[in-house]
């Protein structure tokens, strides 16, 4: 399967979950137009908190629909923009991918992986058990974080429902992504 983009979101406000709309408008070094995230330095209000001046590297937030399948199999309420991503993908392997790819979506937009999203309380806000349904442990006891990807906005452009994903790997060797 040819990767896309299945939905976008966003939020004007820190909301958990972000209504999908038709398009989103990524703005280079910023994230997305109208998002409550959008910005340089980091939005987040944990991150705000402990440190206002640290670069946005969770720009725009990523979450593969298979993950939405996998929940919904086990009894969770979970579509499109519920977990507070902004793109929804099909067909590429987001946590698989090594730190600083690029993703080239739909004619003009590129982001650039920074890493994985730390799952948080406000997934069990939103349906108790949540949290735990996205952690999970690797072979070597690690802790796995399933929850999505962070990026950068490197090259702006419109995406839309439907849009093609193409990645663009690093020069090895691969970073491991880690949370961000």
């Amino acid at each position: 399967m040819t990767p896309i983009v299945t939905a976008v979101a966003l939020s004007a406000s820190h909301t958990f979950t972000k209504p999908v709309t038709p398009s989103i408008r990524l703005l280079a070094g910023l994230g997305v137009e109208g998002d409550a995230h959008l910005g340089v330095t980091v939005k987040h209000r944990s991150r705000v908190r402990a440190d206002p001046t640290q670069p946005n590297l969770r720009q725009v937030h990523l979450i593969h629909g298979e993950l939405h399948d996998e929940l919904q199999a086990s009894g969770f309420n979970v579509a499109e923009g519920t977990m507070g991503e902004n793109i929804t993908t099909r067909g590429i392997d987001l946590l698989g991918l090594p730190r600083g790819a690029r993703l080239r979506i739909g004619a003009d937009a590129i982001v650039e992986i920074t890493g994985l999203r730390n799952p948080c309380s406000q997934l069990d806000k939103y349906q108790k058990g949540l949290t735990a349904a996205v952690l999970g442990r690797r072979p070597d006891g690690s802790l796995m974080r399933r929850a999505g990807v962070m990026g950068i906005v490197v090259a702006g452009g419109t995406v839309c429902a439907g849009d093609t994903i193409r990645v663009e790997l690093p020069p090895p060797p691969y970073l491991p992504l880690e949370r961000v």
